[in-house]
């Protein structure tokens, strides 16, 4: 396998980054990006594109719940201890401990909210995947699909339009008309629902159709603008 054709190097780069590639394959991969520069290149460029969609996530204010529990687990630090076992210290000194008390135990109430919150979901494993790439052989989406999902990634090559939507359709073998997959994203990634036909049929291609806003008003793809097949992982 040629590892250095440009849409196999980016779709291997892109799962590297996701964390979808594992195993042997992630393991040769990294040998790989050691060897060659324009490996490294792409998994550098995927990195920066996927980091940068994190700063597009909205901060979320923990629900008030949480912290009546924090109250609640703070009660304990006001629990009497019994006298046989106290030692007198001076007013100032059990006063500085037992705010340090009360300071890290709303710490630990609270790191451990965050890593319940924060606990990462694993990715489903994609099972075929494909390239959409324009006439110059640029790289503009990278598509995977996954047993419940369409994962599409955007590059940066994507022309970007205001007054139209880009639209998924995947080509039945049979020739029956397109079927819609969802609207494709200008920039970012997405996840569409997997149509219920799609393990169905058996897939000649996919295609992206150039749309008024919202998608196809009829149902069919207005204007075709580049067809892919799909590859086997």
């Amino acid at each position: 396998m040629n590892y250095l054709i440009q849409p196999r190097r980016d779709a291997l780069a892109a799962e590297y980054v996701l964390g979808t590639l594992r195993g042997a394959a992630r393991l040769r991969f990294q040998r790989l990006i050691l060897q060659y520069p324009a490996i490294r290149s792409s998994v550098e460029q995927w990195e920066q594109h996927i980091n940068a969609l994190g700063g597009q996530i909205q901060p979320v204010a923990p629900d008030p719940a949480v912290w009546e529990k924090i109250k609640q687990r703070l009660a304990f630090a006001n629990a009497q201890v019994p006298e046989s076992n106290v030692v007198a210290f001076p007013s100032k000194v059990v006063s500085r401990w037992k705010a340090l008390s009360l300071l890290a135990s709303a710490a630990a109430v609270v790191l451990a909210v965050l890593l319940v919150q924060l606990q990462p979901i694993e990715p489903e494993p994609a099972q075929q995947f494909t390239v959409m790439q324009n006439e110059a052989k640029e790289s503009l989406w990278l598509i995977e699909i996954t047993t419940k999902t369409i994962e599409a990634y955007a590059t940066k090559n994507v022309s970007q339009r205001q007054q139209n939507d880009y639209q998924l359709w995947m080509i039945a073998e049979d020739g029956r008309p397109p079927i819609s997959l969802g609207l494709l994203p200008q920039s970012g990634l997405v996840s569409l629902s997997k149509h219920p036909q799609f393990d169905q049929l058996d897939i000649a291609a996919l295609a992206v159709s150039l749309e008024p806003l919202g998608g196809s008003p009829n149902g069919s793809p207005t204007e075709v603008l580049y067809v892919a097949e799909l590859a086997l992982l």
